[in-house]
């Protein structure tokens, strides 16, 4: 049984339509990860179209999920580093003489 008053969006994954609980508001992030998942999803059925569409989902989530903790550990890397330039660019403020 469906809610008819919970706002729902449509995707489409490997070519399967699925209605999702969607507030208005956040119908275009949904639909834009819908296309990132099914292109993911296509890549790997492309490469074996053998695999049922669950094993497909459950690997492109994995994948995604590897991408995500790449960026965030490239994310916390680059803000060390930032942290570390902000240290030695106050410190050297702090040496020079004052006029």
């Amino acid at each position: 049984m469906t809610d008819a008053s919970r706002p729902t969006t449509e995707i489409t994954l490997l070519g399967r339509g699925y209605v999702i609980a969607c507030p208005p508001e956040q119908q275009d992030k949904l639909e834009r990860a819908a296309r990132y998942l099914d292109r993911a999803m296509g890549g790997i059925h492309s490469q074996n179209n053998l695999l049922g569409t669950e094993r497909i989902a459950i690997m492109a989530a994995l994948n995604i999920a590897h991408e995500l903790l790449e960026a965030l550990d490239a994310q916390r890397a680059s803000e060390s580093s930032l942290d570390a330039l902000s240290t030695r660019l106050e410190r050297a403020l702090a040496d020079t003489p004052q006029r």
